[in-house]
């Protein structure tokens, strides 16, 4: 028995049913012609301030809708399609030219205006509100709102009696094997001209107005996504969380050159930014996987981490799967959960900063060319062909597949597994594969005309099961009660937003009681 068996051995039964997922799914708001939708974030759905389950990411024109925590996989994509059908729903009953937008399937993003003309989220006149439009024009200015309107499938994940300790080894483990989520869930190889319009690039035309990469499985995790030169300059350690909270706090706090230029206003006194630091606030630093931790009001995320511990991880790098009407299909979901396992349960011992190199390189390789034959990465300073690693990690996974579908009943987990080995075996089936087919065999090669196609069905998949009239109600309720929580908090604000924005941003609220009293 080896040694992810043996420990596999020791999680209880009710360790395992305690197993917890939840998500947050990204879409971009499109008219029928490919382009971005300019329009405000509708007032049918509620406030995105306050809403639970509907908001709103970088701009008015992306969704973000977020399911609650559930103990079962069927049950959280239950939850994301009545969310969706809802949103559908309101749309074409109270909404002018419905039949006019679309929720756009793809990670990349459809047909862009000029980077200005993005519209930033709005969230009301509170300091919180205000805050959180002030973080998105810093984050136009430091990066583009083009790369910005990039979306993607958050997924949350926790097993009870795991330690931050443990969580931290999951999360080097899975730093270390991002490539293979990347490949086998990568769906984002090509994408519109007017996302790299202005930007160097590596990227080959593969016909009008569209370029890809041959052999790319995520343009969204590689160099043209969630990157920067001010973040690469971190080499933040997942060794512990004192050394992780060091790290981001260091962020939080160091001037940036760069980011003192622009300022946090301009001079005719309006707001360019939250701060001058390298981070404005946590969310900004990127990466494929974070340690969480639920906030109190008003917390920072930080403190909250540093306080109470890790709660639960944050899977950032899966794309949206145009193929799926909700983006992600429950056979993923069960490989996230078995894939999770093996990196809490597998040999973690800690980084280097050779070893954080190594991670980011492979990263940026396999999102570009992670289907290329014969494909090397870097695994402790030697070279070692991608399909045998990523054949290795499968096979450690077989147990716990099957310790999974024990307790559940059923072969679900197991046939999950069998799927990802057979696609890594047949690289032609994998998503990102299967887009450029699709691109090329009905579309001419045109990336916009392929994803149009795909939201229009999903749009019509969703808009054919009505909401059962009691969801449609309690939803209905929801947006109502969120836009009077808005009103609520705006009523009851009183400190200037600059002290607001001062108190926030002040390194105190970064650091622990324990601290602060010693």
């Amino acid at each position: 028995m080896g040694e992810i068996e043996q420990r596999l051995e020791t999680l209880t039964a009710e360790r395992l049913r305690g197993m917890r997922r939840g998500m947050e799914k990204e879409s971009l708001r499109a008219r029928a012609d490919g382009k971005l939708a300019l329009t405000p974030h509708p007032a049918a759905l509620g406030s995105a301030l306050t809403h639970p389950h509907i908001t709103t990411d970088f701009s008015e024109s992306q969704l973000e809708l977020i399911t609650g925590v559930h103990a079962d996989v069927d049950g959280c994509l239950a939850e994301l399609r009545e969310v969706h059908q809802f949103v559908y729903q309101t749309l074409q009953r109270e909404c002018a030219n419905v039949d006019d937008e679309l929720l756009w399937v793809s990670s990349m993003p459809c047909g862009l205006p000029s980077d200005e003309t993005i519209p930033l989220g709005r969230y009301g006149t509170s300091n919180i509100g205000r805050a959180k439009s002030v973080y998105r024009m810093g984050l136009g200015h430091r990066y583009g709102r083009r790369m910005q309107t990039i979306s993607g499938i958050h997924y949350n994940w926790s097993l009870p009696g795991v330690s931050s300790e443990d969580y931290f080894a999951l999360i080097r483990n899975f730093r270390r094997h991002a490539f293979l989520p990347l490949v086998l869930f990568g769906a984002s190889p090509a994408v519109c001209e007017s996302f790299v319009e202005g930007r160097p690039h590596t990227l080959e035309r593969i016909g009008g107005y569209t370029m890809h990469m041959p052999h790319g499985t995520s343009l969204r995790m590689g160099r043209l996504g969630y990157q920067s030169e001010a973040q690469a300059s971190l080499s933040v350690s997942y060794n512990s969380l004192e050394g992780y909270g060091a790290s981001l706090q260091d962020a939080l706090t160091r001037p940036y050159p760069a980011y003192e230029a622009i300022g946090v206003r301009n001079l005719g006194g309006e707001y360019n930014q939250l701060a001058t630091t390298l981070l404005q606030i946590e969310n900004e630093f990127y990466g494929t996987i974070r340690p969480k931790r639920t906030i109190h009001q008003g917390e920072r995320p930080l403190h909250a981490l540093r306080e109470r511990g890790v709660e639960y991880v944050e899977v950032r790098l899966m794309d949206l799967d145009p193929f799926e009407p909700l983006g992600i299909s429950a056979q993923t979901m069960r490989l996230l959960d078995v894939f999770l396992l093996h990196c809490l349960l597998a040999d973690s011992p800690p980084d280097t900063p050779a070893e954080i190199a190594e991670v980011a390189h492979n990263q940026h390789l396999t999102a570009a060319s992670g289907r290329r034959p014969g494909l090397l990465l870097r695994r402790q300073g030697r070279d070692v062909a991608l399909l045998d690693w990523a054949a290795q990690i499968l096979d450690e996974c077989a147990p716990i597949a099957a310790r999974l579908d024990d307790l559940h009943g059923g072969h679900l987990h197991a046939r999950a597994l069998r799927a990802a080995q057979d696609a890594i075996a047949a690289p032609h089936t994998l998503p990102s594969a299967r887009v450029l087919a699709s691109m090329a065999q009905q579309h001419g090669n045109a990336f916009v005309d392929f994803v149009r196609a795909r939201s229009q069905a999903t749009r019509e998949a969703l808009l054919a099961t009505p909401l059962a009239p009691a969801r449609q109600a309690a939803l209905e309720r929801m947006a109502q009660e969120s836009v009077e929580a808005q009103q609520r908090i705006e009523a009851a604000d009183t400190m200037p937003f600059e002290q607001f924005r001062e108190q926030y941003v002040s390194p105190l609220r970064l650091t622990p009681r324990s601290r602060l009293r010693a």
